[in-house]
């Protein structure tokens, strides 16, 4: 997807609006008059570091707890006031798989379909149906317990998929998982995403919110304190960086060292790399002005030149404080396990 400063999905209806949403725990405000908007058919990725107040979001907008304050509505229902409308049109994948060890794979879907009320016939043809899309048909007559967690991560992912949801939480759902495993759950959301599923992620992982967000929120101790494009928020953060490769590669230490001691717009650094590349700290329009101007009026001729923005990590760190988290690998498991 081509991301620009401008959203290109503010056009389409809204599928979750957030308003002033307010829950306490005791002395602790987690959510502290939340706003957000999620559009139909798009992935908004909610940021914030531990304790930010995230997975209470999730929690309110599933019904599984009330909210204090404010108001939240879902595919046309009011959380509190329609929680039992809510629950048959949303899907929710949490943290941890919740799926029952003790039943196969199959069983756990088909169960999820009956509570659904979908009939016995539907919901074992959906049960079918999903264990196929989701790899799972060859451990299907298996008990959960015997499943790797990327197994039991994908049964979770298709058990919140058995009701046909029109919009899908996934509260930090690769935690723990493999590199392999979590680029088959970035695919799936993807293809769900493509079929007009409207997603609310949570994760602290920048990478993947690159991968699958059009839009981001960012928390922090309770309140939105970002939100935007990845490139609108990278803009607003500011940090840019000028690269300049000339054409010849023997002006790349002359260029490095003049607009170091000229300083064009401003007192930055200009630093030469082994990829024949200057780099140039940008603070200001004025000051990238001056600095194409310097190169110019050098007679330098110009290989390449571009912007770049800081990365997601950088905007992270500048909104909240603090390092954005890496992804955790699992330990190895087998992917199958005998019986």
């Amino acid at each position: 997807m081509t991301r620009t400063d401008k959203n290109p999905e503010s056009g389409r209806p809204v599928a979750v609006s957030v308003r002033g949403l307010v829950k306490h725990f005791g002395e602790t405000k987690a959510l502290d008059g939340v706003d957000l908007d999620v559009h139909e058919g798009t992935v908004l990725g909610v940021l914030g570091p531990n304790g930010a107040g995230k997975t209470t979001l999730v929690r309110c907008l599933s019904t599984l707890i009330t909210p204090d304050a404010g108001q939240a509505v879902v595919a046309g229902y009011d959380v509190v006031r329609q929680p039992r409308q809510l629950r048959r049109v949303i899907g929710l994948t949490g943290q941890y798989a919740s799926v029952d060890e003790k039943l196969s794979g199959r069983e756990n879907l088909y169960l999820i379909g009956r509570l659904l009320d979908l009939s016995r016939k539907e919901a074992r043809s959906r049960a079918d149906a999903l264990l196929e899309r989701f790899s799972l048909t060859d451990a299907a007559t298996r008990p959960a317990r015997t499943y790797s967690g990327g197994m039991r991560r994908r049964l979770d992912l298709a058990a919140s998929m058995i009701g046909r949801p029109h919009v899908l939480y996934l509260d930090e759902p690769t935690t723990g998982l493999d590199p392999r495993t979590r680029n088959e759950v970035w695919a799936e959301v993807t293809h769900m995403v493509r079929e007009g599923v409207t997603v609310l992620l949570t994760t602290q992982y920048m990478e993947e919110a690159e991968q699958l967000a059009s839009e981001l929120t960012v928390i922090d101790r309770g309140r939105v304190i970002a939100n935007g494009g990845i490139d609108e928020l990278k803009a607003k953060v500011g940090g840019r960086t000028l690269r300049i490769r000339p054409a010849d590669p023997l002006q790349l230490h002359p260029l490095a060292q003049a607009l170091e001691q000229h300083r064009p717009g401003g007192p930055v650094p200009a630093v030469p790399t082994e990829s024949g590349e200057v780099l140039v700290p940008i603070v200001s329009d004025d000051q990238l002005t001056a600095v194409v101007a310097e190169v110019t009026a050098r007679g330098v001729t110009i290989g390449s030149i571009s912007v770049e923005l800081p990365s997601l990590d950088e905007v992270f760190l500048s909104l909240t404080g603090e390092k954005a988290s890496a992804p955790q690998q699992a330990a190895p498991e087998l992917e199958e396990v005998a019986v």
